[in-house]
């Protein structure tokens, strides 16, 4: 997925302000797909030259004037054009995990102050997806298929932090288990 597909979705409904689509994105799909506020702005940019995007500038007393972005038909026909393709999820980076396969050369401590934030980071995320969901969810069968499908993807984000969580007191037990030591552990010389 492009970025572009996922202001068009922000998009599907209303029009919004470059600011409003920014602050939108961090609440929903930023959740799934990352963006900084200037990245969405460079692309709404790219969207407008393509025509896939409208925008429309809105006077305001006593403050600079707004641009208001909307869906066009060409977008609207490009994002069913991609959502017609097969989904390609992208592989994860992790610097958490090629420093566990360190774990014999590194203090343990140092590792389980990792997974703690960790920890720390995922139960607030999900808490979070939890208010969502029990504020604006709480019945799917009776949603629109639109916010059905907004559920689904939810849903999925509370899943996958519950088996963060998960993964997270495993690691902290075993990593616990381990005790520390002062000196890392040489490697076995090799043979020539």
């Amino acid at each position: 997925m492009a970025l572009s597909h996922a202001i068009m979705t922000s998009l599907i409904d209303q029009d919004l302000s470059g600011y409003d689509l920014a602050k939108q994105f961090d609440v929903s799909l930023g959740f799934f797909w990352s963006a900084s506020h200037q990245q969405i702005y460079q692309q709404l940019k790219t969207l407008t030259a393509a025509g896939e995007v409208s925008v429309t500038e809105v006077s305001q007393s006593g403050k600079p004037d707004k641009r208001v972005y909307g869906l066009t038909d060409v977008g609207r026909e490009a994002l069913l054009t991609w959502a017609e393709k097969e989904s390609r999820r992208k592989p994860a980076r992790d610097d958490l995990f090629v420093k566990l396969y360190n774990l014999g050369n590194l203090k343990p401590e140092l590792l389980i102050g990792e997974v703690e934030a960790r920890q720390l980071q995922h139960q607030q995320r999900l808490a979070l997806y939890q208010r969502i969901r029990d504020r604006g969810y709480a019945k799917p069968e009776h949603l629109s298929d639109r916010r059905k499908g907004m559920y689904l993807a939810l849903l999925a984000g509370i899943y996958q932090e519950q088996a963060t969580l998960q993964w997270c007191k495993e690691a902290l037990t075993l990593l616990q288990s381990i005790g520390s030591t002062d000196a890392p552990i040489k490697a076995p010389p090799t043979e020539l």
